[in-house]
């Protein structure tokens, strides 16, 4: 029995017998060149998803305690002021006192160690990414946009800013119209 199927024996496809073999072999070179250009870009494409997990591992990881730092905040504050209301200590006072103190100490270290930063910017221009001005007043002496009270220090967690400082800042003294 012959076998009628469009194939030769050799595997050729008749269809293709006269075919400019040049053509051919530019006709795969092309797909060739495609296919290394789909590689390269699917293998691009898998580098950069590596690199964005790896970026957003990286963010959760650094501010996971974004939210619980926050929170914390006002207890530091509170410690602070009590600090403050305390005045010049008794006897009865100073052990309460020293306490606090320590208390504030060691809250602002655990604070630090978790790079959690203090943003205190008496005296520093005034910079509206890292402060809120609550007030401008006139300041003799002072650079205007300058900090001249901080009203409640901010903080950051690793570069980013958690809670701004909220600031007043001097303004310029009035110019004296001399044309008057």
């Amino acid at each position: 029995m012959s076998d009628n199927s469009s194939t030769h024996q050799d595997g050729t496809d008749p269809s293709v017998e006269g075919a400019d073999p040049a053509a051919e072999l530019e006709q795969l070179r092309e797909q060739l060149a495609g296919a290394e250009d789909r590689f390269l870009r699917v293998q691009a494409e898998a580098q950069n998803m590596v690199r964005r997990a790896e970026r957003d591992v990286d963010n959760a990881r650094k501010f996971a305690l974004e939210r619980f730092a926050g929170a914390l905040l006002p207890v530091l504050d509170n410690l602070e002021r009590a600090l403050a209301a305390m005045g010049d200590p008794t006897d009865a006072t100073r052990a309460l006192g020293e306490g606090v103190q320590l208390t504030l100490k060691s809250f602002s270290d655990v604070l630090q160690k978790f790079d959690v930063q203090t943003v205190d910017p008496a005296g520093q221009p005034f910079n509206p990414e890292l402060h809120q001005a609550m007030a401008m007043i006139e300041q003799p002496g002072t650079a205007p946009n300058s900090v001249v009270q901080v009203m409640q220090k901010g903080y950051t967690l690793n570069g980013r800013l958690l809670r701004p400082a909220m600031v007043v800042v001097a303004k310029p003294a009035p110019r004296i119209d001399e044309t008057a």
